[in-house]
């Protein structure tokens, strides 16, 4: 009788240790699957708070990249030292105090980016939208609350430019109405169009010119001024991105592309905040988004956000999923190890009697160890093709529980920076929708050659225990 059918046959006589072993396969390999599966997810996520409208993209700054970046220039320049690096700026001070700012560069969206995408068939027009910025209101006043204290407000109104105002996000949902005079026109400069309370607080008409500088050097900086070609109302109002009543919305005033960069001091030196690219043709919106994708831009610095205001970004884009992904195949595979050991130095210590009798009809120590493998290696088999069916299911609850904890993480990160970083910058507040993995033919592969790894290296160091003893030696404590 040949080590295949003395296995099998062992298998069968022993059945509560067989589906043991078999269990304990499906554990292992299903969760080291879902290791695997964790490193390529794709998460589906939802800006809850700046939805795109219609048939439009929005292209945003992705906030796991931001860190990223942040680390990378936190390692770059020496602790404790100042310096500058693509565009994070550290500044320390004498009483032991540091600053850590980021200048528009690092935050901007790539205006050559966003004209790459905009080339692509199937997009009509796209629009660039600035960062609301704070300026200072040289000659006319802004609309204030008198009980609130204003000495954490900066004392000024915000700003906002785009490319085309007709693109803008509040003014395509609906939120604007012009009630004298025009939107801004593509390639206008130094125009505004400002709130209907504003103008009436003010005496402000349309041709009248505002004046606006650097609100954080109010005597010293040049003054712009922007001739008003518009006055809106609100039919619904428009959620400030930050408190105070700089950024209320009767003080929100919208001008061209350029403006806004001029005003606050950094003329030639843009912050984009948003790009939105609208879709010629509704019924080819899937097809055109994978256009998109195709663009040669580099997408780990971006979300890409659909007309319901969906994310799909990769894993590996989404703070640390990945490392946490790792960390789990360390973990299963330590603790894979460890178990199997353990299960085989028990299978073998209760088989002693089967061992030595064996050896003593002159069974050689070899063929007795293949008979121990090949029962671990079918038993194996089973388990290993059973957790292919549970496999996905554990894959994308593992994949969703690791994507909210990053999500925590990010967001500690971000409140964290919020008081050692200075920017404008303001991250969406994202919610996961959807998780999604595909198990590929190679990660089957990878575990397929892991499980069999960790049954032979078990079974080896199990056998050492009994195979190192002479027959005499076994048959004597079988006694």
């Amino acid at each position: 009788m040949n080590v295949v059918q003395r296995g099998l046959r062992s298998i069968i006589r022993k059945p509560v240790k067989s589906i043991l072993l078999l269990l304990v396969v499906v554990v292992i390999s299903s969760s080291f699957m879902a290791g695997l599966a964790g490193q390529s997810a794709s998460i589906k996520t939802q800006d809850a708070t700046r939805q795109a409208v219609g048939a439009t993209f929005r292209l945003e700054g992705n906030e796991a990249n931001r860190h990223k970046r942040l680390d990378e220039a936190a390692k770059k320049i020496s602790e404790g030292k100042d310096g500058t690096y693509n565009g994070v700026i550290f500044k320390h001070f004498a009483d032991g105090s540091s600053m850590v700012k980021t200048d528009n560069s690092f935050e901007t969206i790539k205006p050559e980016d966003a004209e790459k995408i905009a080339q692509v068939d199937g997009i009509e027009e796209y629009n660039l939208i600035t960062v609301s910025t704070v300026v200072n209101p040289v000659n006319f006043k802004r609309i204030e609350d008198s009980d609130v204290d204003q000495s954490n407000d900066l004392g000024g109104v915000n700003i906002r430019g785009n490319r085309i105002m007709e693109m803008d996000m509040d003014v395509s949902a609906g939120k604007i109405e012009i009630v004298v005079g025009r939107m801004i026109q593509e390639n206008e400069t130094n125009v505004c169009v400002i709130s209907e309370k504003l103008a009436q607080f003010n005496q402000i008409t349309v041709g009248d010119e505002l004046q606006f500088n650097n609100v954080k050097d109010k005597e010293n900086s040049r003054i712009y001024s922007a001739k008003v070609v518009g006055i809106y109302k609100t039919t619904q109002k428009i959620k400030p991105v930050m408190s105070g009543d700089s950024y209320r919305s009767e003080n929100t005033i919208f001008t061209d592309l350029h403006f806004p960069e001029k005003a606050s001091g950094e003329e030639g030196n843009p912050l984009f905040q948003y790009a939105i690219f609208k879709v010629d043709d509704v019924k080819a919106y899937d097809q055109i988004k994978a256009e998109i994708e195709k663009a040669d831009i580099g997408w780990e610095r971006y979300d890409l956000i659909d007309s319901d205001g969906n994310i799909k970004s990769m894993a590996e884009n989404f703070n640390d999923m990945e490392k946490m992904s790792k960390m789990l195949l360390v973990l299963v595979s330590a603790a894979s190890f460890l178990i199997l050991v353990l299960i085989f130095l028990f299978w073998m210590k209760n088989r002693t009697q089967e061992i030595g009798i064996l050896m003593a009809l002159g069974e050689s120590k070899k063929r007795i160890w293949l008979q121990f493998l090949t029962e671990a290696l079918l038993i194996g088999s089973i388990g290993f093709v059973l957790s292919l069916g549970v496999s996905p299911l554990l894959s994308n609850a593992t994949a969703s529980y690791l994507a909210r904890q990053t999500q925590e993480q990010a967001k500690e990160q971000a409140a964290a920076d919020a008081g050692s970083v200075s920017t404008d910058y303001v991250a969406p507040e994202l919610t996961i929708q959807d998780t999604e993995i595909v198990i590929t033919g190679g990660m089957v592969a990878i575990d397929a050659g892991v499980i069999a790894g960790l049954l032979a290296v078990s079974v080896t160091i199990a056998g050492i225990t009994i195979m190192r003893k002479k027959p005499k030696e076994i048959l004597s404590e079988m006694s």
